[in-house]
């Protein structure tokens, strides 16, 4: 027997081998649920609000920026990026579902605010944070 032929075996061995492990499944994700987007005027994505799990995931240029069991605080959020692009010019459509509409009415209501008065209340908190870091403040 050549050499050749032993390490040809040795490596026809050692590929069989790897291909008989087993990978682990990755654990089950529940269903996400699309429930708002923010558009530009040619209709490009730009951000959106989804739930998965319970949680309410709040996308933006393409990146998950953040998510929160609170709907209002997701909501206010996306509409302070629409705001936010808005002033700098850019034509906006921001839509979303009635159930996201409703949970965050109950959330705020449940604080003895309606969600106009939640999202301000937020704007001033989110703005405050940023005068304590020392970051610039954008006007509304």
């Amino acid at each position: 027997m050549s050499k050749n032929s032993k390490v040809r075996r040795a490596a026809r061995k050692k590929l069989t081998s790897r291909s008989r492990r087993v990978i682990a499944p990755k654990p089950p994700v529940g269903p996400v649920e699309a429930h708002a987007e923010l558009r530009d005027a040619d209709g490009s994505l730009l951000g959106g609000i989804a739930r998965r799990d319970g949680e309410w995931v709040l996308g933006l240029d393409g990146q998950i920026a953040g998510g929160s069991a609170s709907a209002a605080t997701v909501l206010a959020l996306l509409q302070r990026a629409a705001s936010s692009r808005q002033r700098a010019g850019q034509a906006i459509r921001i839509k979303f579902s009635d159930a996201l509409r409703d949970e965050a009415q109950r959330e705020a209501g449940e604080q003895g605010l309606s969600l106009e008065e939640f999202q301000q209340r937020l704007e001033r908190e989110l703005d405050g944070r940023a005068d304590a870091l020392g970051a610039p403040v954008t006007q509304h």
